[in-house]
């Protein structure tokens, strides 16, 4: 239907009599068709439109063009117009004779001008291309040349125009020499800003340099002290360049060594530039340093003279062209100068100039690497770019001549790794080591706590019964004795089987080694060895650390003087020596350390005051601080120093230190041998303070349950806890002569509570590693266990004074109380001293006692009772004296009170050795002068004890 509909088939072009579409259509269709036309019309305005908008500009450029084209023809037809009416002028000229030469000379002349404008047109057109040649080939002072040319080509062809009206119809022909002119202008500005960007470069040549400075003072027409400050301007801004870039790592040492460079290059080029000798010194010949060359830069540049040595603008490959002929002098021999002569400076002026550069650039440059270093987080980094700054300055090209270099324009030595790095690097170094051992304190406190908090958990857990996830660990540092009897793998070394005991000595001191039964034989648990392990390693890697700081160790055990002016040609040429700065680099390193343990032992005296439950816990800070000295021996070299390797090395074996004076060996203490002491008896303090919070702890829990048997009232207590007694007969004279055997009963054992005791106190000091326990400790343990024993004697003293109806006191119960009391005397008490008597160190309560016990016995029995009692005292310390083990010793001295025992009998009795051993040897049966010689040899040797 839709394709029959004559309108829609109907075309607009085919409408050409609107009375025809009347007459074929109907109303409704001629409507139709109107729509259908004005919508084709409004279809071509749009595409009108769109035509017209992308075709303006090329309307206007045509339009553009077709003006110019009018102009030009008309141009071309006025000269044509001109050369008609010349052409008729010389014919009609041609007619007289008169003034033919007179015309033929002029017209050689207008010739003659005619080339000599051409060629400068063709130089003028030509000069652009090889300033931006000269330019790219960084060739900044020929480009001037050209420009200062270019310049006066266009000031030679502007003054002949004004000067010669004939000719200024040919320059308003010729508009392309106003358009070269001022398409050159900008060419100052570009050498100008190229010519100081290449001053701020660090291997840029002398001669560049200079060229670029006589450039500036061309172009600015300035002098040559602002051609310093130009100069100095730019280094300036290139040492703010480097500071500022990105930091990247390893970048840090190219950085500073780039400072360092740029820095000694530009006093080199400031001498070889700016530097004049004053009048009557000659100038250094060939091969020395050249200095001056900016004066005679811009004296061969400037230079008109005809000695040659002027440097031509136009050089020789110009003159190959044939209208180079034709340039006027004032062009082909063009020569720039300066309105003001150019005057040497001076030697204050330049001194003073430098002087206050290097002030100002040295406050950026230690500000500025102080920042960058702030990036280096270790003392290795800090030593490789302090020995890239020293292999930079130890060339040849730099330490030959830096001193001289320096005297002349500063008047004095520059140092520049002492007056601008080294107290940075001092610092950075300073700040790392406190940093780090700050950092090593914090782990080594948080490890501490840690172990503490375990060995409390274990102590609750083993006395709840429950201890099923304990940590073996833990459980060996509250039963000593089960680790020292527990076996290890790592008990012996490996090559324990074919290397003998004094080789494997120097090898452990040399690896710093130690076997697990060396650890044992001291008891130190695993916690403390881990805990001195973990501080030694990282010790040990802030000592490795600061090897790359300090000399090697061919040169380390030697004086710094003596390394410094014998560590070869290169480090005596060279500016500074790296290692002046050892001695505060390893006081940084002892100060830190120093700290760290110092913090380590506030940290357990903390723990020590707030009054510790915990006893394991405590005994296992006091072995801390016993043994940390020895465990970790890197602490000792943090501390001593290179000194510790020489005193090493200077010891060799034993015997041969032994033969050492040791007057000698103590008139010569170092102040690092002091400080290493000193920190050693703070360790020592700090553990005795331990031993004496846990010996004190431990004497009052067993002395408590003491003191309550002691003081038990009921008779059915008194008796629970007597022992056996022993009859003896005894023969006595009677008033008549005659002799009478009597048969009397005396104790041989003391009561349960003091046997129990006597055993709780040896097995508590045995689960411990009493072997190992310091002798003041086990004293001090012995001697408060005999004064609070003695303190409830005295409670009972006062106990049967002051209450009625209590138990008395019989003669038995006296005589067992008397020989209780004088066996816990006999066993707790320490070594006499030399020079006092056993009555003059007895505490005079004891005495006290005995005489109150005593006076509940019978006087006539009492002397009768008093020589067997002492014999069964004797002899039962002698045989107890293995069952307590560390309790005894062999400096027992075992005196009656009142006489002295008659017995001949031989008892079977054991030699005790000198030192403290967890066992006695076997039952011997021993001589009287077999004793005697035993107990003097061990008097002789000395105990071998550790503190």
């Amino acid at each position: 239907m839709m394709a029959g509909d004559p309108v829609l088939s109907l075309r607009v072009s085919d409408i050409k009599d609107p009375t025809a579409l009347f007459e074929r259509y109907s109303t409704e269709e001629i409507r139709r068709i109107e729509r259908k036309v004005r919508g084709e019309i409004e279809q071509k305005k749009e595409e009108l439109r769109q035509m017209v908008g992308e075709r303006y500009r090329d309307l206007i450029d045509a339009a553009d063009t077709i003006g110019e084209m009018r102009q030009r023809s008309e141009s071309v037809v006025e000269s044509i117009q001109d050369m008609q009416q010349y052409c008729h002028t010389l014919k009609q000229g041609r007619n007289g004779v008169g003034g033919t030469r007179q015309e033929n000379q002029n017209q050689r002349q207008w010739q003659e001008k005619f080339y000599t404008m051409a060629s400068q047109i063709k130089l003028l057109l030509e000069i652009p291309e090889r300033i931006w040649s000269a330019m790219e080939a960084s060739q900044y002072l020929q480009a001037t040349q050209l420009y200062l040319l270019c310049c006066h080509l266009h000031s030679q062809l502007q003054l002949e125009a004004a000067a010669g009206g004939l000719y200024s119809p040919v320059l308003a022909r010729f508009p392309i020499l106003v358009r070269q002119v001022a398409t050159t202008g900008h060419f100052r500005s570009t050498i100008l800003l190229d010519s100081r960007s290449l001053l701020r470069g660090r291997a840029v040549s002398d001669q560049a340099i200079a060229e670029a400075l006589v450039s500036t003072m061309l172009l600015e027409d300035s002098s040559p002290r602002q051609a310093l400050a130009d100069f100095l301007l730019a280094r300036k801004a290139s040492i703010h360049q480097l500071l500022n870039q990105p930091q990247h790592g390893a970048g840090i040492k190219a950085q500073v060594c780039s400072l360092v460079e740029l820095l000694v290059t530009t006093l080199f080029q400031a001498y070889a530039v700016f530097y004049m000798p004053p009048e009557g010194v000659p100038r250094p010949g060939e091969g020395v340093l050249s200095c001056g060359m900016l004066f005679s830069t811009l004296e061969n540049v400037t230079s008109s003279t005809a000695t040659g040595k002027g440097r031509k603008v136009l050089q020789e490959e110009w003159s190959t062209g044939s209208w180079f002929r034709h340039l006027p002098p004032s062009i082909s021999e063009f020569q720039p100068t300066l309105r003001t002569l150019a005057q040497p400076i001076q030697t204050e002026q330049l001194r003073d100039t430098l002087q206050q550069w290097i002030n100002t650039c040295k406050q950026d440059i230690c500000h500025g690497v102080g920042t960058l270093l702030v990036y280096v987080k270790s003392l290795k980094g800090l030593g490789a770019i302090r020995d890239a700054v020293w292999d930079l300055l130890s060339t040849d090209s730099i330490s030959q001549h830096w001193g001289y270099v320096c005297q002349q324009l500063l008047g004095r030595p520059l140092a520049v790794w002492e007056d601008f790095l080294q107290q940075l690097f001092l610092q950075r170094l300073q700040t790392i080591t406190k940093e780090e051992t700050e950092a090593i304190a914090a782990i080594s406190v948080q490890l501490l706590t840690s172990a503490v908090r375990d060995m409390e958990d274990q102590t609750i857990q083993s006395s709840s019964g429950s201890n099923p996830a304990s940590s073996r660990v833990a459980q060996y540092e509250v039963d000593v004795a089960s680790f020292l009897w527990s076996e290890s793998p790592a008990d012996l070394p490996s090559d324990a089987a074919w290397v003998n005991v004094a080789q494997r000595g120097q090898q452990q001191q040399q690896q710093q080694q130690r076997s697990g039964l060396a650890m044992k034989t001291q008891a130190l648990t695993p916690c403390v060895q881990n805990f001195c392990s973990s501080l030694d390693a990282k010790l040990k890697a802030r000592l490795d650390d600061l090897q790359h700081y300090l000399p090697s160790e061919d040169t380390g055990s030697r004086p710094i003087s003596a390394t410094a002016s014998s560590s070869g040609p290169s480090d005596s040429s060279s500016s500074f020596h790296r290692y002046t700065d050892a001695p505060a680099v390893e006081e940084a390193l002892r100060e830190g350390c120093v700290t760290c343990v110092r913090h380590i032992l506030s940290s357990i005296r903390s723990q020590l005051d707030s009054a510790p439950t915990c006893l394991s816990a405590v005994l296992f800070m006091a072995r801390l601080c016993q043994s940390v000295g020895e465990l970790c021996p890197s602490l000792k070299h943090c501390i001593l120093g290179r000194q510790s390797t020489g005193d090493a090395a200077a010891k060799g074996t034993p015997r041969q230190g032994k033969k050492l004076g040791k007057s000698k060996a103590a008139a010569e203490v170092s102040p690092e041998q002091a400080k290493w002491a000193g920190l050693k008896e703070e360790l020592l303090g700090c553990s005795m303070e331990a031993y004496r919070i846990w010996s004190s702890a431990l004497a009052k829990g067993l002395v408590a349950t003491f003191g309550a048997a002691l003081l038990a009232e009921p008779a059915g207590a008194v008796l629970m806890t007597a022992t056996s007694w022993e009859d003896l007969e005894i023969q006595e004279e009677s008033e008549s002569g005659n002799s009478v055997t009597s048969k009397i009963r005396l104790p041989v054992q003391p009561s349960w509570f003091v046997q129990s005791l006597l055993f709780q106190l040896c097995v508590e000091v045995n689960r411990v590693g009493g072997h190992a326990l310091p002798r003041p400790t086990l004293q001090e343990l012995l001697q408060a266990c005999l004064v609070q024993a003695l303190h409830h004697y005295d409670m009972l003293t006062e106990q049967t004074r002051d209450r009625e109806g209590v138990l008395p006191i019989t003669q038995n119960r006296a005589l067992q109380l008397l020989f209780d009391l004088r066996y816990l005397n006999t066993t707790l008490s320490g070594r006499l001293e030399e020079g006092k008597t056993s009555r003059s160190q007895q505490d005079p309560r004891f005495h006290k006692i005995c005489d109150w016990l005593e006076s509940f016995i019978d006087p006539f029995d009492l002397d009768v009772f008093t020589p067997p009692l002492n014999a069964n005292l004797n002899r039962l310390s002698q045989r107890t004296s293995v069952l307590l083990g560390l309790l005894t010793g062999s400096e027992k001295q075992f005196a009656p009170r009142s006489s002295t025992v008659n017995s001949q009998e031989p008892y079977n009795i054991l030699p005790l050795a000198s030192s403290q051993i967890r066992f006695g040897l076997l039952p011997l049966s021993m001589s009287n002068a077999r004793k005697s010689k035993s107990s003097s040899r061990g008097s002789e040797v000395s105990p071998n004890l550790r503190f």
